[in-house]
């Protein structure tokens, strides 16, 4: 089973007002979180991933650059692939009207999701952010996700139209994820769609059966654990793990989130152990196959559910 090791990359100056001055701050902890115990955002995930030897993709944003300047995002992607791991595309098209010259012509009033803009639109921004990758280093774009996971029908016709025939936007944990598609499969495994590899992030059940998508963030590590062997078991050909650039932060600083840095070192050190069960992949090794089938959802224990509440409690006091 190929593990996508899967990370979100992108800047945000918490909130859209005073952006020139709260930006150079923003930046900083976003990229490369420094702290007196080190910089513990991009740096450190790259760090533990090629300690393991593991392969990650990171899913840039780019737009935010087409504002402050394409030198900022020229050092994130030379940080990641210098470090030998995969640069791929993802739009948080909110800054759209922060952007001069526009990158498309309605773009006064700022609409969050990439599903709220028409085809013609989608393509255009995705057209320029695979532009502004390819201009800052990344080698090719082959993959995207969109902002949020909100993705529609017309996202992955914009897609195809740019050349970018595979997605891992989809996540049916979010109403805005796929919100013109009807219930199918694709919430389950990966699929075709308007001619486009879709990979869906993976959904679990946890101990208490609830279902949750494998985020480094919301998950123990021994849920992410038994989850990754029970799709194993089932038989799951694709296991999609979602991250960010700041995960390892504490929230609104940039000390590190001793929890969290340790629950991504143990599921590091995890596949490495099982590299040859659980290898990690980019999305180019991957294909879709066995349309028919539909695979048991994966699981965790409820001792693994119990734990990360332990955890979650823990980390608020």
């Amino acid at each position: 089973m190929n593990v996508l090791l899967t990370f979100d990359v992108e800047v945000w100056c918490n909130g859209w007002a005073r952006l020139d001055e709260n930006f150079p701050s923003a930046y900083e902890r976003y990229v490369y979180g420094r702290s007196t115990r080190g910089d513990y955002a991009l740096p450190k995930t790259l760090e533990i991933l090629n300690t393991y030897g593991l392969r990650g993709v990171f899913f840039v944003e780019p737009l935010f650059a087409a504002r402050f300047g394409a030198g900022y995002l020229k050092t994130i992607v030379e940080l990641i692939r210098d470090a030998g791991q995969d640069v791929q595309l993802h739009l948080h098209p909110e800054w759209t009207d922060e952007i001069s010259p526009a990158l498309i012509p309605d773009s006064k009033d700022k609409r969050q999701h990439l599903s709220y803009y028409t085809l013609a639109e989608q393509t255009a921004l995705i057209a320029g952010g695979k532009r502004m990758l390819l201009q800052a280093g990344a080698r090719s774009v082959t993959a995207f996700r969109a902002g949020n996971f909100a993705c529609n029908r017309d996202t992955f016709r914009a897609l195809q139209a740019n050349d970018i025939l595979i997605d891992s936007s989809l996540n049916a944990f979010y109403d805005v994820s796929g919100s013109d598609l009807r219930e199918g499969a694709w919430r389950s495994k990966p699929t075709v769609i308007e001619g486009v590899h879709s990979f869906p992030v993976t959904l679990f059940a946890d101990g208490l059966g609830k279902h949750r998508p494998v985020q480094v963030a919301g998950c123990g590590f021994g849920e992410l654990r038994d989850a990754l062997n029970s799709a194993a078991v089932a038989g799951h050909q694709e296991f999609v793990i979602v991250s960010h650039n700041f995960e390892l932060l504490k929230p609104n600083s940039s000390q590190p989130d001793p929890i969290v840095v340790k629950r991504f070192e143990n599921l590091c050190q995890f596949l490495d152990k099982h590299r040859d069960q659980l290898p990690t992949a980019v999305y180019s090794e991957c294909s879709v196959r066995d349309h028919s089938t539909v695979r048991a959802l994966p699981r965790s224990g409820l001792g693994a559910t119990f734990a990360r509440h332990i955890e979650q409690l823990y980390r608020r006091f």
